[in-house]
């Protein structure tokens, strides 16, 4: 199944957290669980938040992935399906 993370950074954190959020971030990217894909990352270009695609047949693998980054960050968390058949050849 597919999933879409949003994440918002929290307001007001420390340079200190920023560091450890950015550890936690080099934390996952080091090693993503087995079971989970990541598709993308992408950011908005006013920095307000990330959105990323995952996909896993385990949600426990979500909720994992989700735990370090709760102290600095909101993340909002759907399912989503791939959308075909409305270009033209899909």
């Amino acid at each position: 199944m597919f999933y879409m993370l949003i994440s918002r950074t929290r307001p007001n954190l420390t340079a200190e957290d920023f560091t450890r959020l950015g550890q936690a971030a080099q934390g996952f990217y080091d090693n993503v669980p087995a079971g989970l894909k990541l598709h993308g990352d992408w950011a908005a270009q006013d920095g307000s938040r990330t959105f990323s695609v995952l996909e896993t047949d385990d949600p426990a693998l979500l909720e994992q992935i989700q735990a370090p980054f709760r102290d600095y960050v909101d993340m909002e968390l759907l399912p989503v399906t791939p959308v075909s058949g409305w270009r033209k050849g899909t």
